[in-house]
């Protein structure tokens, strides 16, 4: 009875899920007064609200039937994010498609796979790598290769599908270098692309010491005691079929130069940003440029080329267009002038917490947030206007609202059922998101203990720029 209970829940589509906080925006402007903000210009030229100089205005409120008017004003808004999205995921797909990636890894774990203390934190912080600038989406492929490779070792399949997904979260959710998560956050909010980078990058290590710390632990409780595992029984089922370890796969030079090619774009993107002041138009060219030399060095043809990189535009359009969908919210708050009275709201509220405390709470509340939204650059188009001028008035700097939204955005991702990079990867690893949640609810709270003393410091040393 309760199985099939169970069953009947169906989680509604992201885009459902959006659509209905617009509509339900739009129904708020009806009940909520009008109010602005005084805003000045600071030193650095950004629009800054000025706390004590709020005021009621007249009601413009927003009729529901003409929330597609927002929602295509919000594609045309976000145009420029939207494309560097799909350019970001059409490179990435030729990236892998060379193979470079998978041998790169393969290698290493050839290398320390019988040193868990050191071959798990060094698998962890590869992937991490890979994940400061793409979705951990992109370990689907390979991910059953991992697993084959830890159960080799002794290890279960949790600890296998544990490496890339752990990793990737450590490398995407502090957003040192992510683009659908960081920069769109920093661009809402008026700051220098990838400002801030120094302390993320402390946060990224920070995560991985203490993720690792606990995923050895957990790795050698189930070598030494294999069925202490959530998933003895059914590797037991599946067999040991642990041998294929891609022994044909080599580093070739075609594959080296494929792996350089990522490490100069990444460097060119960076040099362009802090020091040429490139946006979204100059970061979109490069990973055009991402896909097109990293192909050739591969020894790909045009046409394979361009077959990766529509696949791989293609996997992130629904990202895209929930990027510009969420756009609508903002558009509609905007209209009826009550984004600012919301604002008014959460600094009343987050007020009334001791000033150590606001930080962390913001990065709990997008925690909740995130169970509603899942993309990070939607997301971000979402909370971010209201979470800028919040973080203004209760003296929290910007860069550390950016943290609270990057660390609530991603870590969550990792007990959500609706989360395509969970749920993918658990998928091609054959294991079941119940005993995958055996595992992974003490990392989360370890995560989330991790975060809010990270913030609680950020706030402390007032981060910034802003």
């Amino acid at each position: 009875m309760l199985q099939k209970k169970k069953k009947n829940i169906q989680v509604p589509h992201t885009f459902v899920i959006i659509i209905s906080i617009v509509f339900a925006a739009s129904l708020l402007t009806w009940i909520l007064p009008a109010g602005q903000f005084a805003r000045i210009e600071n030193a650095e030229g950004i629009q800054v609200v000025i706390p004590d100089q709020f005021s009621f205005i007249e009601r413009t409120p927003v009729n529901p039937l003409t929330i597609p008017n927002y929602i295509i004003k919000g594609f045309a808004s976000s145009a420029e994010l939207i494309f560097m999205v799909i350019m970001s995921g059409g490179a990435f797909k030729v990236l892998v498609a060379t193979g470079a990636l998978q041998v790169l890894i393969s290698i290493v774990v050839k290398k320390f796979g019988n040193k868990e203390a050191i071959f798990i934190p060094l698998l962890l912080l590869l992937f991490a790598a890979i994940a400061t600038t793409q979705s951990v989406t992109v370990f689907i492929g390979f991910t059953p290769i991992i697993i084959m490779m830890a159960r080799a070792m002794g290890f279960d399949s949790i600890t296998g599908a544990a490496l890339p997904l752990l990793g990737g979260a450590i490398g995407f959710s502090t957003g040192t270098l992510n683009t659908s998560t960081t920069i769109v956050a920093q661009k809402i909010a008026g700051l220098p692309l990838y400002s801030g980078i120094q302390y993320r990058f402390f946060c990224l290590f920070v995560f991985w010491f203490f993720t690792s710390w606990a995923l050895i632990r957990y790795a050698r409780r189930v070598k030494s005691n294999p069925q202490s595992s959530p998933m003895y029984e059914l590797d037991q089922q599946r067999g040991a079929d642990t041998e294929m370890l891609m022994d044909d796969e080599r580093m070739t030079p075609r594959k080296l130069l494929a792996l350089l090619t990522l490490v100069g774009s990444l460097v060119v993107l960076i040099w362009g940003c802090v020091t040429q002041g490139w946006d979204l138009q100059e970061i979109s060219v490069v990973f055009i440029w991402l896909g097109i030399i990293s192909g050739l060095c591969a020894g790909f043809g045009p046409s394979t080329i361009a077959k990766h990189f529509a696949e791989g535009c293609k996997n992130l359009t629904i990202s895209a267009l929930i990027l510009g969908l969420a756009r609508a919210t903002s558009g509609v708050l905007s209209a009826a002038n009550i984004l600012d009275t919301l604002v008014y709201g959460c600094s009343i509220v987050l007020n009334c917490f001791p000033s150590a405390l606001r930080g962390m709470c913001l990065y709990w509340v997008n925690f909740v947030i995130n169970i509603l939204i899942t993309s990070g650059s939607g997301q971000a188009a979402v909370v971010m206007p209201i979470f800028t001028p919040v973080a203004d008035m209760v003296g929290i700097t910007r860069q550390t609202a950016i943290l609270a939204f990057n660390f609530g955005d991603g870590f969550c991702n990792y007990i959500l059922p609706m989360s395509t990079a969970l749920m993918g990867n658990l998928s091609v690893a054959n294991i079941p998101y119940d005993r995958w949640m055996r595992f992974m609810w003490k990392i989360a709270l370890l995560w989330l203990a991790v975060g809010s003393v990270l913030i609680f410091i950020a706030q402390m040393i007032h981060l910034g720029p802003m």
